[in-house]
C-alpha cells in the first residue's frame, strides 16, 4: 500500500486550466471538465472511506465491550 497523507490537495484555476499540487510530489494539470468529474469521484470515494472508517471504528468498539463484559471463569 502506498503512504497514506494527511494533508489536502491545494487546487488553483489559471489560464482555464485546474491546477492541482499535492503531498509527495503531486503536480497535475487538468481541465475543468476533468476536474468536475474528479471532484465527483473524490466526493463519493471520501464518503465511502469514511463510512468504512466509521464502521471499522464501531466494530472494534463492540469487541472491546464484549471482552469488558465477558464473564470470568
Amino acid at each position: 500500500m502506498s503512504k497514506i497523507y494527511n494533508d489536502a490537495t491545494k487546487v488553483d484555476a489559471e489560464q482555464g486550466s485546474v491546477l492541482l499540487d499535492g503531498p509527495g510530489g503531486v503536480a497535475v494539470t487538468i481541465t475543468p471538465d476533468a476536474a468536475l468529474k474528479t471532484a465527483g469521484r473524490l466526493t463519493d470515494k471520501a464518503a465511502e472511506a469514511n463510512g468504512q472508517r466509521v464502521e471499522r471504528e464501531w466494530d472494534e468498539r463492540e469487541r472491546e465491550e464484549r471482552r469488558a463484559i465477558k464473564p470470568a471463569k
